[in-house]
């Protein structure tokens, strides 16, 4: 059971009424604090599998969850962390969709009056096999039919958007949100093209910040090193962010020339899924919070070092209930170097008092149980 947030209405399992941007809200702010669009699945995962499925075997796998994927793996992770946040997407006529829109809707609070469910089309399903910190993942799915499977030409009003951005494609958008004077937050994929082109990533004029992860910073940039990839993508947006996976992450601020960089917090690691999702939620609520570049870089290392300690990509994002445990739980462990742990003391001033001791079991939801009264 969630218990509505007086804030706004969503529920607060995760947040614990935690608003980060309380003190900047005022009565001319826009209905969402963050929109985004793109592909909702139906992610099946499969844990506790002691190697990778082998030809002509059948393999029985100890555990098993089904979430919201895609898109709704950013969604969920910028909703646990308190942001009012909006999805635009396109949901299949099926029990699947009707799964998917349910969790989203009733148990992340996220407002999904902008999406749509299309007659006659099935979700996209993800399958993903989790095993040694790794993931092997099958999909299947159809691009939702017109006008139903398009993106909003007309976004609504929000401090800040998401958008993945893809070589060659422009989305009208996201230039309709920065005329607007949201603040857009972009990353991009794996270029299948080989070109490794800026140039045919139209929307970046549109950025305020650019989170690719080192391997794409350096093919794109043409340098040798993500340090000096950062540096080159800050001439072209006014933020430059580059993670380093077990290095943690690098940050160039275009407009000032400030620097920062974070190590990586040395975690047991399951399930990468949904990792890069959760850092772009963490860095893009410090920032429409006003924090301190080093601040935004180190929480944002924080909650994806917490997801990869559970399984699947929206089952596994933190909110503030987590943060709050493993902060109380790290500053009891007498193996902690104090240097680092000041590195998270800007927490104090944000985190709720401790409910539940660390390590949380978190809940896995899955398709066929009926919600208890």
């Amino acid at each position: 059971m969630t218990t509505p947030d007086p804030i706004g209405g969503q529920p607060y399992r995760h947040t614990a009424g935690v608003d980060p941007l309380g003190t900047l809200r005022t009565p001319a702010d826009p209905d969402c604090d963050v929109f985004l669009t793109g592909t909702v699945f139906l992610d099946i995962v499969f844990t506790g599998l002691d190697s990778a499925p082998a030809k002509g075997t059948e393999t029985w796998a100890r555990g098993m969850g089904s979430s919201p994927g895609g898109v709704a793996n950013m969604a969920t992770a910028l909703a646990r962390l308190g942001l009012r946040t909006s999805l635009a997407a396109a949901f299949g006529d099926d029990h699947y969709g009707e799964y998917c829109w349910d969790a989203l809707e009733q148990g992340e609070g996220i407002d999904l009056s902008r999406s749509r469910t299309v007659p006659g089309w099935h979700s996209p399903v993800t399958v993903s096999m989790a095993f040694d910190g790794e993931r092997t993942m099958v999909s299947h799915g159809h691009e939702a039919p017109p006008p139903e499977g398009s993106v909003p030409t007309c976004p609504p009003r929000a401090r800040g958007a998401v958008a993945s951005l893809v070589p060659g494609r422009s989305e009208e958008w996201v230039a309709q949100a920065a005329r607007r004077r949201t603040r857009i937050f972009a990353d991009v994929g794996w270029d299948e093209t080989g070109r490794w082109d800026l140039a045919a990533l139209p929307d970046l004029e549109h950025c305020e910040a650019f989170l690719p992860n080192a391997e794409e910073a350096v093919r794109y940039t043409r340098t040798d090193c993500p340090r000096a990839a950062a540096r080159a993508l800050a001439d072209r947006v006014p933020l430059a962010v580059v993670t380093l996976g077990a290095d943690g992450a690098y940050a160039v601020d275009g407009g000032t020339g400030e620097t920062a960089e974070v190590p990586a917090i040395e975690v047991a690691a399951l399930d990468p899924t949904g990792a890069g999702d959760v850092f772009v939620a963490g860095f893009l609520t410090g920032t429409l919070a006003g924090w301190p570049l080093a601040d935004r870089l180190a929480f944002a290392g924080l909650t994806a070092a917490l997801s990869v300690q559970e399984f699947g990509g929206s089952l596994s994002a933190p909110g503030w209930v987590e943060v709050a445990a493993w902060w109380q739980y790290v500053q009891g462990c007498s193996d902690q170097d104090p240097a680092a742990l000041r590195r998270y003391g800007f927490l104090d001033a944000l985190l709720p008092a401790p409910t539940r001791p660390w390590p949380l079991r978190r809940a896995v939801p899955t398709i066929g149980f009926r919600r208890s009264p």
